[in-house]
């Protein structure tokens, strides 16, 4: 994994300042410390760069990218891993190619040029963004992995197109704009983002499994955007039938293994991230039977036993014979960090579990490790979290009788109690844009917009009167396929939506790329391969949660490798403490809250009400507030903090010179 970003020029004899693309990749030097590179096509007004960390092929100046091709006609730039690269590279090999490294990245330059862009896009497997540009075409490609697990960022200025890996990426460049947009400030209070939008204004996120395509023509850029992937999920007249329930559970168990066998290709140690749940668990089960030697897992722990995994996670690596790494954390670490874990994340965050993966990844960073398999995107596709067996209740569940109905609606509240306010909310919400694009508001969303009326009185009066009619449901439901929800189970919907809005926004933002990248450490997460992805969307909804058991089909296909206690466990939702649980956590947080939401902070930045922001502080302090609300309250908190903290990172502070103070601290120089 490494980072990228470029320059487009609407005018093609633009010159490239070469020196600007070096201080481009230098802020972004936590993503590839192992060495930097720049092209600039000279006539063409088009250049990239790139900053490189070490996986595959370790020599520093062969798989030096940006590439460009042997014609110079194709430059490009790519972030991430292909697995099965080197079956494609020996096919390229065969029909003539000639590889210049080892690179799993070369595979890209040489499929583009012999095949094209669309036959080339359904033969990588993996997690990437990369830029093309194609002299012959004169025109620019941005795309992104299939479910969004790497970052690529873009924003059109007076001069072109500049894109990146990250936002700071674009900020280094003087002629974007760093200023939060209405919209974005609305949704980073509310924690929910609109697919493919940032909190800053003018600058948009290439979206999951989607193509840009940057034309110019005469000296002017037309943008245009198409989609590639997605998940379909068949309908339900549509649901084949041919499998039973042993063969699902085999089909899964069989796209898993390959899914990690994969993954585990590096030319440095592969380690992995273990919670106290099935998804890691299975990950680290699979990866040491794959493995010749133990493998590393790292464990984070909580010093609130209501929210620690560590002594499931402790059973699974003494089954495995793993070598486990506990880090433990408490509130003065959480909280202490924050500041720069936002630096990383470039959003508001609801909880410090983004803190605590960031110091995880720290940590393993210290212990010279590079790469780790995580358990992201399970629950995702099986069914794992308590919205999604909230909805399937309420909407899939149509033939249920009446007193089994009761026991199930019972059974849910107990065993949601912890996550009301933040993962659930305390009261059913509904919207009624979502209701028409998906048939019902989807749990998942039910908090955020939960917390959506309490944002206009914490908003400056300027930011709130722009905002006086503004619909948050309404702009995320626009974004959603409609031919991908229509004839769906009301679990598949849940799903989609979930995947389209808080996966991507939010798991593989700050709780994933961004935390693991900020120490230079790249993240697989094997349950996101887009091979396994399309068996288990034909997995029927009652084996995805079958009774009151969700994953069902994935804990039968592991039963094998999983302690009995955590086979037979429910669903734990792995988060931080909240900071009312804690006294410590609560005084690191009012310590933040002293610096930037002081009517001092409040006034520079212009984004927030002080009359709201302390209403809310003095509205959390009644003792008739209830523990659901004190969590939807700690989450809103979080966010103030956030956009104060951002403001502070992005727009008070000078980026581009910033990038060149750390260029030239690097040694990064225009060679």
């Amino acid at each position: 994994m490494c980072g990228i970003g470029g320059i487009f020029h609407s005018n093609p004899q633009q010159a490239i300042d070469s020196q600007l693309l070096v201080n481009m990749a230098a802020i972004q030097y936590h993503r590839g410390p192992d060495g930097f590179g720049y092209q600039a096509l000279e006539g063409r007004g088009v250049g990239f760069c790139h900053a490189r960390l070490s996986i595959i092929d370790l020599d520093e100046n062969r798989a030096r990218q940006p590439f460009v091709s042997e014609d110079k006609q194709v430059l490009m730039a790519h972030n991430g891993e292909f697995y099965d690269f080197q079956e494609i590279r020996a096919e390229l090999t065969a029909r003539g190619a000639r590889f210049t490294s080892k690179s799993d990245s070369e595979i890209l330059l040489h499929l583009y040029q012999r095949e094209g862009l669309a036959a080339t896009l359904p033969k990588l497997r993996g997690e990437f963004a990369f830029a093309l540009y194609d002299s012959a075409e004169d025109a620019m490609y941005l795309v992104r992995d299939r479910f969004g697990v790497k970052p690529q960022y873009w924003t059109l200025t007076d001069e072109g197109v500049v894109f990146g890996s990250e936002l700071k990426v674009l900020f280094a460049h003087p002629a974007v704009k760093r200023q939060f947009s209405a919209e974005g400030l609305y949704h980073q209070l509310m924690q929910t983002m609109v697919p493919g939008t940032t909190a800053f204004e003018g600058i948009h996120q290439v979206k999951p499994g989607y193509v840009v395509k940057i034309q110019r023509n005469n000296g002017t850029l037309a943008v245009s955007e198409w989609k590639y992937w997605d998940l379909d999920f068949p309908k339900k007249s549509e649901r084949p039938t041919e499998w039973d329930e042993n063969e699902h559970i085999d089909n899964i168990r069989t796209a898993l293994l390959q899914a990690v066998e994969a993954r585990m290709v590096a030319d440095v140690p592969v380690g992995c991230y273990l919670s106290g749940g099935i998804d890691s668990c299975a990950i680290l089960g699979l990866a040491s039977a794959v493995s010749q030697n133990p493998v590393k897992a790292f464990t984070i722990g909580f010093d609130d036993a209501r929210y620690d995994e560590t002594p499931i996670a402790t059973a699974m690596a003494e089954a495995t014979d793993a070598q486990q790494d506990v880090m433990r954390l408490s509130g003065n670490e959480l909280y202490g960090h924050l500041e720069q874990t936002l630096w990383h994340t470039e959003r508001t965050v609801y909880n410090t579990l983004a803190v605590a993966k960031y110091l995880m990844s720290q940590h393993v960073n210290k212990v010279n490790y590079k790469v780790v398999m995580t358990g992201e995107g399970s629950d995702e596709l099986f069914g794992g979290y308590p919205a999604f067996r909230r909805d399937m209740f309420l909407h899939g569940l149509e033939d249920m009788r009446p007193e089994d109905r009761a026991e199930w609606e019972a059974l849910l509240q107990q065993s949601n109690e912890l996550v009301q306010g933040a993962m659930l909310a305390k009261d059913q919400v509904d919207d009624e844009y979502l209701d028409e694009v998906v048939g019902f508001t989807p749990s998942c969303l039910q908090p955020w917009l939960a917390c959506s009326p309490l944002v206009p009185a914490l908003l400056h009066p300027e930011y709130r009167e722009t905002l006086k009619d503004y619909q948050p449901g309404k702009a995320i439901a626009a974004t959603l396929d409609k031919e991908q929800l229509e004839g769906r189970h009301a679990l598949d919907k849940a799903q989609y939506v979930w995947i389209k809005t808080m996966l991507e926004g939010q798991i593989l933002t700050w709780g994933g790329d961004r935390v693991d990248m900020a120490n230079s450490m790249e993240a697989r997460p094997a349950f996101l391969d887009h091979h396994l992805a399309a068996v288990a969307v034909q997995v029927p909804p009652e084996l995805r949660i079958k009774g009151k058991i969700e994953k069902y089909v994935l804990r039968e296909a592991m039963k094998g490798l999983l302690p009995e206690v955590l086979y037979k466990r429910e669903k734990f939702a792995f988060m931080a403490p909240p900071a009312h649980t804690d006294d410590t956590k609560w005084q690191q947080m009012m310590k933040l809250a002293d610096k930037y939401l002081s009517d001092e902070a409040i006034d520079a930045a212009g984004l927030l009400d002080k009359a709201g922001v302390q209403a809310l502080f003095a509205r959390h302090d009644q003792p008739e507030t209830t523990v659901a609300d004190k969590v939807q309250m700690d989450a809103i908190i979080n966010h103030l903090l956030g956009v104060q903290i951002l403001h502070h990172h992005f727009v008070a502070t000078n980026v581009p010179q910033q990038a060149a103070a750390r260029a030239e601290a690097l040694g990064w120089r225009v060679c």
